[in-house]
């Protein structure tokens, strides 16, 4: 049965391989489950889980600052809503397509439940790219974009956060359109600004809470983050703060990346480095490659399409974070990390290792930390960001970082639980999706057939 429901789903979508391969995923790991519970698979759940509620596809014309116009696709899929609103970020990146965003909309829907926090799964985007277009433009492509999105969201229907391309800023203009056509003021959008119903931690929360639950799994060998020696992809939002919070780990990062190459500073990269980092690439929106013009000790390699692996999970190190996007780590990579001695993997970006690199981690009794519960921690801030919203209060810094640290420790706490009483103990891929999946069927159930 379970390789039937993979079968149909790749006939019925047979270009969307990042969905088979999320889907894919969840039902390797919940046979057992189905065999303790015949009736699920009377209720048809997972025919039912694999296709979303609905999926919304609209045009957003829009001018650039040249008089010219354009026309990009918008997606918004709404997985499932058993257990509360939709929930989940839009993503504008030349890449979007819809095989990505059902893939991420499915991800997110087990991520969600794993929380504790009451919201459902969904995702969207375009295919816009932000880089190098004028505040203008953007501002004019996200007034076009939530001309149409408004009519599908609200904060007890949908509610879409930042993502990969959709910053504070495009919040900001989402939000004024939103507000502008609904003449309302809501938690309808997360990730926006403190002066009008952010909330505190929101922007550091996903590498925040992958550095806690790194700390979670290491602790289950006694062992601490402390001198390890850490490679980090990407140079974005969850890549930088993940830095941040090893820095207050005691630890050592050595690498960071963007699309053109990544830079290797065997130093490590410190607080004033990151905050270099940060201005570039949050305010100059620069090339990871100035990093090493401002520090000539670090080595800067570019992107090479002809090598089969990326050189940058080819150094010696402790442990992994890989925060970059999706199937950055090949099955050579994991072969490369492996070979080199990194004990720990935890998975700041979605989904980032091909199937035979899991297996590999797996099959080595290295830690590993897939993204669905190692990167909750930006879903988690954004639920408290709701539930701020929606009680019409602000919690402090301190409070907010309490309660992701308390999230992280239960999400590491119930994919452990849920590992040992399937009989795969110390396995957080089938214990994060069996205990993501047990939630979100048993509301399914409770709800009949809808």
């Amino acid at each position: 049965m379970m390789e039937g429901i993979l079968k149909v789903v790749k006939d019925k979508d047979p270009n969307e391989k990042e969905f088979h391969q999320a889907v894919g995923e969840v039902v390797e790991s919940i046979g057992p489950v189905l065999d303790r519970n015949p009736e699920y698979r009377k209720s048809k759940i997972l025919e039912r889980l694999v296709e979303p509620d609905r999926v919304i596809l609209f045009r957003v014309p829009w001018m650039d600052d040249r008089g010219e116009i354009h026309v990009n696709r918008g997606f918004r899929v709404q997985m499932n809503n058993a257990i509360g609103p939709y929930k989940g970020g839009l993503r504008f990146h030349p890449s979007v397509n819809l095989g990505i965003l059902k893939f991420l909309a499915f991800e997110q829907v087990f991520k969600n439940s794993l929380t504790t926090l009451p919201m459902g799964g969904g995702k969207g985007g375009s295919d816009f790219d932000p880089k190098g277009k004028s505040d203008s433009e953007v501002m004019r492509f996200c007034q076009s974009f939530m001309c149409e999105l408004f009519r599908y969201i609200g904060p007890d229907m949908d509610v879409p956060a930042g993502d990969i391309g959709v910053g504070a800023r495009e919040i900001g203009y989402l939000f004024g359109m939103y507000k502008k056509l609904t003449n309302e003021f809501n938690g309808v959008l997360t990730g926006k600004n403190l002066k009008w119903g952010g909330s505190l931690v929101r922007p550091e929360a996903t590498g925040y809470g992958s550095v806690y639950f790194a700390s979670e799994m290491l602790a289950t060998r006694n062992k601490t983050l402390d001198s390890k020696i850490c490679l980090v992809s990407g140079s974005g939002n969850v890549a930088q703060f993940t830095v941040e919070k090893l820095l207050d780990f005691n630890a050592r990062v050595v690498t960071l990346s963007d699309s053109s190459g990544y830079i290797f500073d065997e130093e490590g990269i410190d607080r004033e480095k990151l905050a270099f980092i940060k201005r570039l690439k949050n305010v100059k929106r620069g090339r990871i490659k100035e990093y090493a013009d401002q520090y000539p000790n670090a080595i800067y390699t570019p992107v090479d399409p002809a090598l089969d692996h990326n050189p940058l999970w080819n150094h010696k190190a402790d442990c992994a974070f890989p925060s970059a996007t999706q199937n950055e780590i090949n099955e050579k990579d994991a072969r490369n990390l492996v070979q080199n001695g990194v004990e720990m993997v935890c998975e700041g970006a979605n989904m980032p290792t091909v199937p035979k690199g899991v297996d590999l981690f797996l099959g080595s009794h290295i830690l590993y930390g897939p993204g669905k519960a190692a990167n909750a921690g930006g879903v988690s801030v954004s639920g408290l960001e709701m539930t701020q919203n929606s009680m019409r209060i602000s919690w402090t810094r301190e409070e907010v970082d309490q309660r992701l640290k308390m999230i992280m420790h239960s999400i590491h706490r119930t994919c452990l639980d849920a590992a040992a009483a399937y009989g795969v103990p110390g396995n957080y891929v089938r214990g994060a999706n069996i205990a993501g999946f047990v939630k979100v069927v048993e509301a399914m159930m409770d709800q009949g057939l809808v």
